[in-house]
């Protein structure tokens, strides 16, 4: 499975599928560093509390994939200017109010392994510092005049919103079809990452229909980003940081378990369904519905789809004049779809 998954992404992209982090960002290196600085200046606070948890939250950054694919897709355009700069603080603010509100809703004591802001400050905190955030990057756009910016941003939050509650709602039933998952995720997670790809040719003075054609690359890197999420609870790797079978264990439908239930006998399709919704807390009967997925092509299945949407995401944007930023964005795709955690 996993050198046929190599070999897939190997020939889509030829030496992309090779790159490691520091060659997808060389375009924008220089790029990067001013951003983390202005990025740490937009999370100050005068308020001690809060200022002590926001160098808690700046300390444990993760990859900053959002901030490349916005400044990637500045500089596909154009020379990165303070627009750029402030596409990518507002989408990070907004990524890290998102995060730190997700752990709320799901009471996670962890993010990236290390305790959540919950965790360590409580819940009634986790919520404010979430909200600060929020505000923050609101006002940064609004105190630079990036009105444009401000809508394809308040886009994304709206439709983050809706996909969470629309998962919260079908979840109850189990009883989601594709086009419910797809729709979900799109939502929850691609959203973000078209709004990234819209500002940051925005702020790249790319015209308006191009604009909305980095949007759709985003959308379609998105879906594939999250349907690689999916397939990390399957233990497609026992380096992904992520336990297997969480999502089983929260009652998340996803893509692997999904085409499953679909096209499992009604037997084991009725076991199945029992295990998720009453017996999810069971670690033997969780790893037979895993052992049960696999068996039944949905991890194939969703490995293919995910394949699927990476592909179309560069036919969008191989229809852009080829230069480094353009190379490294499809770099960055690819390290979506074959990362390891």
């Amino acid at each position: 499975m996993r050198v046929s998954r190599y070999l897939h992404g190997l020939s889509s992209f030829g030496p992309f599928a090779l790159r490691t982090l520091d060659e997808i960002q060389a375009p924008i290196a220089p790029e990067m560093r001013a951003f983390e600085t202005r990025f740490r200046e937009a999370m100050r606070s005068k308020v001690p509390l809060l200022d002590r948890i926001m160098h808690y939250i700046v300390q444990r950054k993760g990859k900053q994939m959002r901030p490349m694919f916005t400044l990637l897709s500045a500089k596909q355009f154009g020379p990165i200017t303070d627009a750029g700069y402030t596409a990518a603080s507002l989408i990070e603010l907004l990524h890290t109010a998102t995060l730190v509100h997700d752990d709320v809703v799901d009471g996670s004591p962890v993010r990236r392994g290390f305790f959540s802001v919950n965790a360590l400050w409580k819940n009634k905190v986790a919520v404010l510092v979430g909200d600060y955030l929020l505000s923050r990057g609101l006002l940064l756009a609004v105190e630079k005049g990036e009105f444009q910016l401000l809508r394809l941003v308040s886009r994304a939050v709206r439709e983050m919103s809706e996909g969470e509650l629309l998962q919260m709602e079908k979840a109850r039933g189990l009883n989601f079809s594709e086009d419910v998952y797809f729709e979900i995720i799109r939502q929850k997670t691609a959203s973000l990452i078209a709004a990234c790809c819209a500002s940051g040719a925005a702020a790249g003075g790319a015209a308006p229909e191009e604009v909305e054609r980095m949007h759709t690359f985003g959308e379609l890197a998105g879906i594939a980003f999250q349907i690689k999420d999916d397939l990390f609870d399957y233990g497609a790797g026992k380096n992904t940081g992520k336990p297997t079978g969480i999502d089983i264990k929260e009652k998340k439908l996803t893509l692997p378990l999904i085409f499953t239930l679909a096209h499992a006998d009604p037997s084991d399709r009725r076991w199945m369904v029992r295990t998720v919704k009453h017996d999810n807390s069971n670690s033997a009967a969780v790893a037979k519905v895993i052992a049960k997925v696999e068996e039944c092509g949905g991890i194939a299945y969703a490995t293919k789809a995910m394949y699927n949407y990476r592909d179309r995401a560069l036919d969008v944007l191989r229809a852009f004049p080829e230069n480094d930023a353009r190379r490294a964005l499809e770099g960055l795709l690819n390290l979506t779809v074959e990362r390891v955690k």
